[in-house]
């Protein structure tokens, strides 16, 4: 059984559950990654986040509940909203229309059909990695918690490298990298449990890093790295191409660690850096 019909398992219990409360712990464990790795690889695939499909799809089949007859509060009950405000919300954030709306003659509504991934050919450009198993290593730094929605990460992890750019934070923490096979700033997201994650801007060293830093130990991983070079754009593009095109066909899965994005160079509009991802040999079935 390959990554593609662990996914697609995964997107037939969402759809299994969508009259209800759908868990993206028990839907990433069917893909058998973590929940963070997972709503990634979707968003990379569907091309939107996970919380926006189970949103888009719930809204799909309620208005069609609403066209045969299906009174409006037991609609929204049926797809897990307590308040009738809450599904009129999300009901027009989808259809531009209130359910009440449905009724009427010629009413517009969208369709979202239900996803099916599945293995394409895609361009012939080259993507350079090499593969590196490293022993575990210490980091410092700051951090904060991520959201269990990706998309919304991709706003609060930006605003924090601002802001730790601008009280000078971020050569404070430069200043303490002295482990040379762990070189430049690093961005580093932490498992810390299924559905919990913490995000790190930090050097890899072992000196004494004070009150103000938090230290953890990065445990022992072979990595898949990937060179880079130019914006912040261009890291969310390698990434995708990562998962998209790399992961499929390089007889690797993700391994339940951290990713890692390391800064060689601290320029913003043309940087050099590296993107790691755990990974492990995949399983021969």
């Amino acid at each position: 059984m390959d990554w593609i019909t662990k996914l697609n398992e995964a997107v037939s219990y969402i759809e299994e559950n969508l009259t209800g409360s759908v868990d993206c712990g028990k839907a990433a464990e069917i893909a058998e990654c973590s929940t963070y790795h997972f709503q990634r690889m979707f968003a990379y695939l569907a091309n939107t986040s996970l919380s926006e499909y189970i949103r888009r799809r719930k809204m799909s089949l309620a208005a069609a509940d609403l066209q045969h007859g299906d009174k409006v509060l037991d609609v929204a009950l049926r797809y897990g909203y307590e308040s009738p405000t809450a599904f009129n919300r999300a009901f027009k954030a989808v259809h531009g229309i209130v359910p009440s709306a449905v009724k009427k003659q010629r009413a517009l509504m969208k369709a979202f059909p239900r996803v099916s991934f599945s293995v394409a050919i895609t361009g012939g450009t080259e993507l350079s990695y090499f593969i590196e198993k490293k022993e575990s290593f210490r980091i410092a730094g700051i951090s904060i918690e991520l959201d269990n929605d990706l998309e919304k990460n991709f706003a609060k992890v930006p605003k924090m490298w601002m802001k730790a750019a601008l009280l000078g934070t971020v050569k404070k923490i430069a200043s303490l990298q002295n482990n040379s096979g762990v070189p430049g700033i690093l961005g580093v997201s932490i498992p810390e449990s299924a559905d919990k994650w913490s995000y790190y801007i930090a050097s890899a060293t072992d000196k004494d890093a004070g009150h103000k830093f938090s230290t953890r130990i990065i445990p022992s991983f072979t990595w898949a790295v990937f060179p880079g070079e130019g914006t912040n754009k261009d890291i969310q593009i390698l990434e995708k191409r990562i998962v998209t095109e790399w992961l499929p066909s390089s007889g690797y899965e993700y391994d339940n660690g951290p990713d890692v994005e390391v800064y060689l160079t601290p320029d913003p509009k043309h940087a050099k850096y590296e993107v790691w991802i755990p990974v492990v040999k995949k399983r021969q079935m």
